[in-house]
């Protein structure tokens, strides 16, 4: 990572891609169509090419009709065009969903018995396998096996989402919902390298959201954080392969991500007893939560009344500072010395110094391993989809990360957490 200047770089441009959707034979295949969908409607060159279980699910007029491409099967229909060379050599993109515990062992053997499968041993451009099954069949040694194969090979095999299941049945295994997957999907079109399965064995812990300080039954003190960053980094994490947890205050984000377990908080006092409980079994910990820096110091037990005199003062406290508080716990040995402490700073600027001033200075006070510097306010950052800013590091490197999608943001900053972790927490 070099030094760079404060100079925002260029954001990132996607424009029209074309995307090859593999549809394999699974009850999940309804939830296909919103995904389709989603990328027309982003103005995608969209080309499904169903196996034969898949269209006794859903017919070929469906996807058809979604995608406004003609569907098949078969490797002889459409012999003229060579459709099976032609849809993996064209394809930007290529989303497997529901991947079948049957389509990733044909996928895994190389087979080429129809014209989804002949066409991924023609795709050079990144592969997404989306599992969906039972969960008995996903942990079963084969399926794991073909996973493993697919990864190696630098294919992306998303974790399932746990959830309810065919029947009465419950578990990992569930298909991710539509909009999880265009997360992840979009990513690798954005950048194809970004989630390599190098975070297998590592435990995250993350904060997002932000808190809630009761003032009565009825009102709060809170700001206007959605979460979305710090859910993007969990997503991104799971993905990757690590362990992940996220404690959440308040989130306006649509969904939790595959494969993350969510524990929920209210106020800035719960989240900093969450997150130093579990700090002690992570190995890396992101305090990406906006939390209140204030809170009463008592809440009233009825509603405040607006009254004739107008409001009475409310008398505030400071919170506790939880990534300060984090990193004195690893110097007192309470947390691991090899923890790999990351915090987030939103900022604006003001009289005294810019954004990235005050990034600085908040850097050097809480002494951990990484800083991720935000602008804030003015339709900045909070409740956005995309995201900017500044990655500072304790080797006294500034990096800026380009604007972006806030998951694209997420596997920048995993990139350099990575090289951060000791090589005996490596797999």
């Amino acid at each position: 990572m070099t030094a760079q200047s404060a100079t925002t770089p260029a954001p990132v441009t996607r424009g029209r891609k074309r995307i090859l959707i593999g549809v394999g034979g699974g009850i999940a295949a309804y939830k296909v169509c919103s995904l389709i969908r989603h990328f027309t409607e982003a103005g995608h060159d969209v080309h499904v090419a169903p196996t034969r279980a898949a269209l006794e699910f859903i017919g070929a007029a469906t996807f058809e009709a979604l995608s406004g491409n003609p569907v098949s099967t078969e490797v002889f229909d459409a012999v003229d065009e060579v459709r099976h060379v032609r849809l993996g050599q064209e394809a930007d993109l290529v989303v497997i969903a529901p991947a079948t515990a049957d389509l990733m062992a044909r996928a895994a053997a190389g087979r080429a018995d129809d014209l989804l499968t002949a066409s991924l041993l023609v795709v050079r451009c990144p592969v997404l396998f989306v599992p969906a099954m039972h969960t008995e069949m996903w942990q079963h040694p084969a399926t794991q096996a073909n996973v493993a194969t697919l990864r190696e090979r630098g294919t992306t095999v998303m974790t399932p989402a746990s959830g309810r299941l065919t029947g009465a049945d419950s578990g990992p295994g569930r298909l991710p919902e539509p909009q999880e997957i265009a997360l992840v999907a979009e990513l690798l079109l954005d950048r194809p390298d970004a989630l390599p399965y190098d975070l297998a064995g590592l435990r995250v812990l993350i904060s997002a959201g932000g808190t809630r300080e009761p003032l009565d039954p009825v009102r709060f003190l809170g700001n206007h954080s959605s979460g979305k960053q710090g859910y993007a980094l969990g997503r991104a994490a799971a993905q990757r392969g690590a362990e992940v947890t996220i404690v959440a205050g308040t989130v306006s984000a649509a969904g939790d991500p595959a494969g993350v377990d969510i524990v929920g908080v209210g106020s800035a006092e719960q989240m900093a007893t969450e997150m130093t409980k579990r700090a002690a079994d992570a190995d890396v910990v992101i305090m990406a939560a906006a939390v209140a820096d204030f809170r009463p110091v008592s809440m009233a037990d009825a509603k405040i009344k607006k009254g004739d005199q107008g409001p009475a003062p409310i008398e505030l406290t400071t919170n506790p500072d939880i990534l300060r508080g984090l990193v004195e716990a690893r110097t007192e040995g309470r947390i691991a010395a090899s923890t790999v402490i990351v915090g987030f700073a939103a900022e604006t600027g003001d009289e005294t110094g810019g954004v990235l001033d005050h990034g600085r200075a908040k850097f050097k006070r809480k002494g951990c391993d990484l800083l991720v510097v935000n602008a804030v306010g003015n339709g900045k950052a909070f409740g956005t989809e995309d995201n900017t800013g500044w990655l500072l590091s304790s080797g006294g490197e500034e990096t800026a990360l380009p604007p972006g999608s806030k998951t694209l943001m997420a596997s920048r900053i995993l990139d350099e957490i990575r090289t951060l972790v000791p090589d005996e927490t490596e797999n």
